[in-house]
């Protein structure tokens, strides 16, 4: 049998000898095809080069009034402002106005100037003055867009503006919708014991939900790193001294009105610059997320054993398919999705931890966050396999016999369990056998005849029961 799949694009199954015929039969209609396709093809979900702009666009477009050029371009504007005695009530209306109305078709003005200029923030500042030549209070001070200032006082504030908005209005709130969603999961199965694994092995149990709330607490105290991170500006001239600046207008306070306007935008003021800001917050916000995101890898590989090994079914939905040729697959593609992305997007993040200028490292964090809770919204807890695995793994209570034969003087406990379990069939029946035959208390007899693998957990279950408190107090992560 020969399967050809041919780019990607449709699939031709065909029973042939694999012979020099049959190969040029392939090979001209991938020639007619690419003949007959038009490469003038318009901006769409499917002629999208980035899957974030295709085939992801549903789950990521909240993002667009922030981190796409449009969202660039409107920072932009917001940041070019002239520096003039006060306006009237009106001029600062109209000047308001071309903030909050700036809309795609303003953009796209900005864009067909700048293919004249050749420079995207000329462009912006040419768009500014065009507005305004109309109005005869502005117009009288044009001059004073993009007054002293180099590319980077705009460029600075802009990126730091698309920061700050996308992490406070989507990203950081998609956290907490994550990290609540798994702290659900904790709750919900705080009661239900589960055998853990150590070093791929059987080892002592402990709850479901325990298992998950490590995951909740970890992703919410990097959430707090991410949310009290210290965004900067700058708005200090070419070189950071403010030199035209001070030409112009020599016995004005410049560094102290550069703080003021950066920190009238939310951001705080870095006094010491060359004529970039260094971006060092960036570099130190972006380790933040990189963290953030391995503890998500290490979430999805464990929800991916945990289905692997029947402890988590997968809710089917009508029309869905699992695997072209094997009928009765359910994979979890949502979890596989999510651990290859994030290694591509901490690829990036550790990229620009060095080189640090503003990327689409947001867009593709916020796109594996959102299939994460669309993974999790379908797994669905099958209690019976995982009551199964600690009704075969009776060997896990020889740590807490031994324990307590430590604690009564027996000699030599741990070698005693380590013969009765090494590289041996343990049952329910032999381990109650050996409890039996111990000199040690009746209490502590009896103690350990009713413990069972199901209720060696410990304090997992009030462990997990209590994840919401617990993030809530140490990471000031309100859960919704």
């Amino acid at each position: 049998m020969l399967r050809l799949k041919l780019a990607g694009i449709f699939c031709c199954e065909a029973t042939a000898k694999v012979n020099s015929s049959s190969t040029e039969t392939v090979e001209k209609k991938v020639n007619t095809m690419s003949a007959d396709y038009s490469w003038d093809v318009q901006l769409s979900s499917l002629t999208a080069l980035c899957p974030l702009d295709g085939r992801y666009w549903a789950k990521v477009k909240e993002l667009a009034p922030f981190m796409s050029e449009f969202g660039l371009i409107r920072f932009r504007v917001l940041v070019e402002s002239p520096e003039v005695p006060s306006f009237s009530k009106e001029a600062e209306s109209y000047l308001q106005g071309l903030i909050d109305g700036f809309s795609i078709n303003d953009a796209l003005e900005v864009k067909k100037i700048e293919k004249v200029t050749n420079h995207d923030v000329k462009a912006v500042e040419y768009y500014l003055k065009q507005r305004c030549q109309s109005h005869p209070e502005i117009a009288k001070v044009l001059e004073f867009f993009h007054f002293a200032c180099t590319s980077e006082d705009i460029n600075n504030l802009a990126h730091a503006l698309m920061l700050k908005e996308a992490l406070n209005k989507v990203i950081l709130p998609v956290m907490v919708k994550l990290i609540t969603a798994i702290c659900n999961v904790a709750t919900a199965n705080a009661s239900i014991p589960m055998l853990s694994r150590t070093h791929g092995q059987p080892a002592t149990p402990t709850t479901l939900g325990k298992e998950m709330a490590i995951f909740a607490y970890r992703l919410g105290r990097e959430w707090r790193e991410i949310a009290q991170a210290e965004i900067l500006g700058k708005f200090a001239g070419a070189v950071g001294n403010y030199n035209a600046y001070l030409v112009a207008y020599p016995d004005i306070d410049w560094p102290q009105i550069a703080e003021e306007f950066v920190t009238s935008l939310g951001i705080s003021f870095n006094p010491y610059v060359p004529q970039i800001e260094p971006h060092d917050y960036m570099a130190k916000l972006f380790h933040s997320i990189i963290q953030f995101n391995n503890i998500l890898v290490d979430f999805d590989r464990d929800i991916w054993g945990y289905i692997s090994l029947g402890y988590f079914k997968q809710i089917t939905k009508a029309g869905e398919i699992g695997s072209s040729t094997m009928p009765h697959k359910v994979n979890p593609i949502d979890f596989e999705n999510s651990e290859g992305n994030l290694g591509v997007a901490n690829g990036g993040l550790s990229h620009l931890s060095t080189k640090l200028p503003i990327s689409r490292w947001q867009v593709i964090l916020f796109l594996l966050t959102k299939v994460q809770l669309q993974g999790i919204e379908k797994l669905q807890v099958n209690e019976t396999s995982l009551i199964e695995d600690l009704n075969q793994t009776w060997e896990v209570l020889a740590e807490p016999i031994q324990t307590v034969m430590r604690r009564y003087g027996v000699p030599e406990p741990y070698e005693k369990l380590k013969e009765l379990t090494r590289g041996r069939a343990v049952t329910k029946e032999s381990i109650r056998e050996f409890i039996k035959g111990l000199d040690i208390p009746t209490e502590a007899k009896t103690g350990l005849l009713n413990l069972t693998p199901h209720s060696y957990v410990g304090a997992a279950v009030e462990l997990a029961e209590n994840i919401e408190t617990a993030i809530s107090l140490a990471n000031g992560v309100r859960l919704s």
